[in-house]
């Protein structure tokens, strides 16, 4: 069950990591077991009022708007529906949605993901507010079908937003494939991902030959590979990037949690490493959206606050990312 929402206290000011804890408390509670007690006025009119919402960029081919933050589901989607990670995840939703989020990225490989996802989109009228991108992962034209037709009963939607060739398994054959389902409108985007520097070499091969939506790869402050070629490859062929691993696969993010942040944190609007490190990914022009994975609300409601005012170009970092490694 959700905690339960606790009211502030009216002698002390609302700190931003206050702000973040109530959110997604007071969130969690509306979509999940929310308890009789009615919700402090405060955190209703936290809920309601008008807020700054996150920034968009355009995707490439279409010029359709794209939130800057979105949701992997990588293991924290990968729950049973009875377990106790279950009951956060609608706050989790909420708290992307409520930011102006829309990207929620899985993959067949990640376990019960997908099905989680529809579940819980269906569960709260969300499909609507949904920008669904999963992977095929298989060889074969026959299972490669298989596969994104049962990606389709699992997240219950009849077409989705972006189909990924995942780590570019059998990805001639797929993206054939995909290209027949976007022509019949059962996809309206399609690209290939990756998320090791090894792999490098192919996927600019596959870049260059293939006429692509998006791409997704692996870029953080301690990943810095992409930005060699890959990145600026991307921009000039026209794709949109979902950055994966933004946070160094968990690893940077661990071994700075402790350290205090850097005065100059302040002058780009960071109030955490996250929000720090996910506006270093998308300081670089040619990344979309960056799509961290979590299973806990108040770790979505701080990674969208990365999102939304300053991002500073990468000129910024010049001279100041190694301060931080």
């Amino acid at each position: 069950m959700s905690p339960t929402p606790l009211p502030p206290d009216p002698a002390l000011p609302m700190s931003r990591a206050r702000f973040l804890r109530l959110a997604a408390a007071s969130a969690a509670g509306l979509f999940i077991g929310a308890p009789t007690r009615a919700t402090p006025a405060s955190a209703a009119t936290v809920l309601t009022s008008p807020a700054p919402t996150l920034r968009t960029r355009p995707i490439p081919t279409t010029g359709e708007p794209l939130p800057v933050i979105g949701c992997g589901t990588y293991i924290g989607f990968d729950v049973a529906r009875d377990s106790e990670q279950y009951q956060r995840l609608p706050g989790v939703l909420q708290a992307l949605f409520g930011a102006g989020g829309s990207v929620i990225d899985s993959s067949p490989m990640y376990g019960r993901a997908e099905a989680v996802t529809g579940e819980l989109l269906a569960a709260t009228g969300s499909h609507g507010k949904a920008f669904v991108a999963t992977k095929v992962w298989t060889r074969g034209r026959a299972e490669g079908i298989r596969q994104m037709e049962e990606s389709l009963r699992r997240l219950q939607v009849e077409r989705l937003d972006l189909m990924q060739v995942h780590n570019l398994v059998d990805w001639q054959t797929q993206l054939a494939t995909l290209r027949d389902w976007k022509a019949a409108g059962r996809v309206r985007y399609l690209g290939v991902t990756h998320y090791t520097a090894g792999a490098y070499d192919t996927l600019e091969a596959v870049m260059r030959a293939e006429p692509l939506d998006f791409l997704q790869i692996n870029y953080s402050l301690d990943e810095r590979e992409a930005e060699r070629r890959i990145l600026p490859l991307a921009a000039e062929r026209g794709m949109a990037v979902l950055i994966n691993r933004p946070f160094g696969g968990g690893g940077l993010l661990r071994r700075l949690r402790e350290r205090p942040l850097p005065p100059w944190a302040a002058d780009i609007g960071a109030t955490s490493w996250a929000q720090l490190l996910l506006k270093f990914v998308l300081a670089h022009p040619a990344v979309s959206c960056a799509i961290p994975g979590t299973s806990r609300p108040e770790h979505m409601a701080d990674n969208a606050l990365a999102g939304i005012g300053e991002i500073p170009d990468q000129a910024f970092w010049n001279g100041r990312s190694l301060e931080l490694t």
